[in-house]
């Protein structure tokens, strides 16, 4: 099954604010019906790239079967880095960067390739607020996740 994944974080700027991300899940049956399943959530204490990673993760989480996968993102933090060379040395062979620092994130790239295993998925970078009805639905959803949700400390456990 051909499936498209919408998705958008927002940390709003502030890492000890809300955050929250949305995710839009597409894909039409085989009887040509049209079908969406929303997703959001909002956090704390977070930064916007690991908002667009939690995004990411649990759309593709969310699938149950093994699937062809367009995943779509406002993010190149999310986009690029699988279109470079650095997942392979950075996340798996565990490179640093610079001074002996550490990648930010690894616990969520990990998560990630893991959730990739079963699907076949291509990354789509679409740009931000441009009017894309699917991209502008996340961005609300990541908006009213961190409005109107009963907050999280950033613990992955609860997703």
């Amino acid at each position: 099954m051909d499936i498209t994944i919408y998705t958008d974080g927002a940390a709003r700027g502030n890492p000890d604010g809300p955050g929250g991300y949305g995710t839009v899940l597409q894909f039409i049956d085989s009887k040509g019906q049209l079908h969406e399943k929303e997703l959001s959530a909002g956090y704390k204490k977070t930064t916007n790239n690991r908002m667009e990673l939690m995004a990411v993760i649990v759309g593709l989480e969310a699938l149950t079967k093994p699937c062809n996968v367009t995943l779509v993102s406002d993010s190149k933090y999310v986009t690029d880095a699988f279109n470079q060379h650095w997942v392979e040395g950075w996340i798996k062979k565990g490179w640093k960067r610079g001074k002996n620092e550490p990648v930010k994130n690894v616990d969520l790239w990990k998560r990630l390739l893991e959730a990739m295993k079963p699907h076949n998925v291509t990354f789509k970078w679409v740009k931000g607020h441009n009017g894309h009805p699917l991209n502008e639905r996340c961005d609300f959803l990541a908006t009213s996740a961190a409005d109107g949700s009963e907050l999280l400390d950033d613990n992955l456990d609860q997703c």
